[in-house]
């Protein structure tokens, strides 16, 4: 199993003394951080307006990373595909694609924030469609040998080729999925999978059911299945009082900036996100002893450990890891990084033991 570093970019909190630019400059700094341990992934998130993140063009940041490191995979946590054109999305991923030599991965959702859409000027009640038609668009524009032209519902264009091409054929591409009918499109269009394993528990029951599920729409879409990857908050505590400051800071994180960012009154929401409305009506009344292996990895590294094995076991290729949640020190995030990497990964095999073995 490989492990990778995630951030939203999280930074909606109350008497917030860390600003914007600070926060992603720590980021970055954090990321490439990740390289120098062996971790095998940075996920960055897309964010608009200050409703949860304040990291907006991930394709920039990645960009920058790139040419600062050597081996990490680079990719979005997810792109919001709904609020861009498939034709330029398609065009900067696989340009990045090429000014790294091979080592994006892509990634793509919905979100759940009206309030992203509505500047772009995007319909979020029909969001699905719109991204079910662009995830298509953009994985035929990197495979196309020539040029194509495309009319359908939402996208309409004639005789488009882009360059330049991605080194990768095919490009890795992901389904961030909270539903069924994500899972489903990831299957159908054989893209891998991200989920969230607090969702997973809520909505499937676990992730060795969202992996069944997955694997069981693959077949029934005749196509081969991709990855499955998801994400966790980590967070080391040795006693009693550090596990306790921990899990404040994790609850602080639901109250503070999850809560508040959703996207106006649920009785409005489209349908697609019930999921949404009951994760955060259960967030309302989170308390710290609720704090489970179904949302965070928070202890020593044994306990960790012993919930990643389990994650293994459910079929599980990759880990990314939200070390930076809940106004959590840089200098603390990568302490904790450093950690993982010496006392948790050892115990799993994966391209970090290769990058061990080659430093």
């Amino acid at each position: 199993m490989d492990f990778g570093y995630f951030t939203l970019s999280d930074n909606h909190y109350d008497n917030n003394p860390r600003d914007a630019n600070r926060f992603v400059a720590d980021i970055t700094a954090e990321a490439i951080y990740a390289d120098e341990l062996g971790m095998h992934s940075a996920w960055i998130g897309e964010h608009h307006f200050n409703s949860l993140g304040v990291l907006s063009c991930p394709d920039l940041v990645l960009a920058y990373i790139a040419a600062r490191t050597r081996a990490i995979r680079l990719a979005p946590a997810v792109t919001v595909l709904p609020l861009h054109h498939p034709i330029r999305v398609a065009e900067q991923w696989a340009t990045l694609d090429l000014l790294s030599n091979g080592r994006v991965d892509f990634a793509a959702g919905r979100g759940y924030d009206a309030r992203e859409y509505l500047p772009f000027k995007v319909d979020f009640s029909d969001n699905q469609g719109i991204f079910e038609e662009g995830m298509e668009l953009v994985r035929t524009l990197w495979s196309a040998d020539g040029r194509i032209s495309h009319h359908g519902k939402h996208y309409s264009f004639d005789d488009v080729r882009i360059t330049p091409k991605p080194v990768q054929q095919p490009l890795p591409a992901y389904v961030a999925s909270f539903s069924k009918p994500s899972i489903e499109l990831a299957a159908r269009l054989g893209c891998g999978l991200i989920v969230a394993p607090f969702a997973a528990a809520m909505s499937f029951g676990g992730l060795k059911q969202v992996a069944d599920l997955y694997h069981a729409s693959c077949a029934k879409f005749g196509t081969r299945p991709g990855r499955l990857m998801c994400s966790y908050f980590t967070h080391f505590a040795d006693n009693a009082g550090e596990e306790a400051a921990q899990r404040a800071r994790q609850i602080r994180y639901y109250k503070e900036c999850v809560i508040p960012a959703f996207p106006g009154d649920p009785a409005t929401a489209p349908p697609s996100y019930r999921y949404f409305i009951d994760m955060v009506a259960r967030l309302q009344n989170v308390k710290p002893e609720d704090l489970t292996e179904n949302s965070v990895l928070l202890g020593s590294p044994a306990r960790i450990t012993e919930t990643l094995k389990k994650v293994e076991a459910a079929g599980f290729e990759e880990v990314i890891l939200y070390f930076n949640v809940g106004l959590k020190p840089h200098a603390q995030v990568k302490e904790e990084m450093d950690r993982f990497m010496r006392e948790v990964a050892p115990a799993f095999a994966g391209k970090h033991r290769a990058s061990a073995a080659t430093a």
